[in-house]
């Protein structure tokens, strides 16, 4: 019997602030087996900003909306060029991170994308 695991997939999850959807998108994965997860953000005043160095780091991008997506590939060509980028259509409207709708959202969400989760 093999010890031999496969590598686990980085996902990093992007919205604007990177206060809510994307930390409750972060927080879904915490912990999981087969991936490391980081989130950010793509505006000027996000709690953290999305940078090459995430672009670098992830096997796969999970933006909230189009919009997040648009500004990754206009700010980082280069990194994106390759990189699966996956548009969730989750809006804006949820209170906070932990808000039972949105975390339902993104889980139906992610769904299509993440069969084995």
């Amino acid at each position: 019997m093999s010890s031999f695991s496969s590598p686990r997939e980085k996902l990093l999850f992007v919205c604007s602030r990177n206060r809510w959807r994307s930390v409750a998108a972060e927080r879904l994965f915490k912990g999981h087996p087969r991936y490391d997860v980081r989130s950010a953000g793509t505006a000027v005043g996000a709690r953290i900003r999305v940078t090459a160095c995430h672009l670098g780091w992830a096997d796969r991008v999970f933006c909230m909306e189009r919009k997040h997506a648009d500004a990754l590939r206009e700010r980082f060509p280069e990194e994106c060029s390759a990189l699966p980028i996956v548009v969730l259509r989750v809006p804006d409207d949820y209170p906070s991170a932990e808000d039972p709708a949105l975390i339902d959202h993104l889980r139906s969400a992610l769904a299509p994308h993440l069969p084995e989760w």
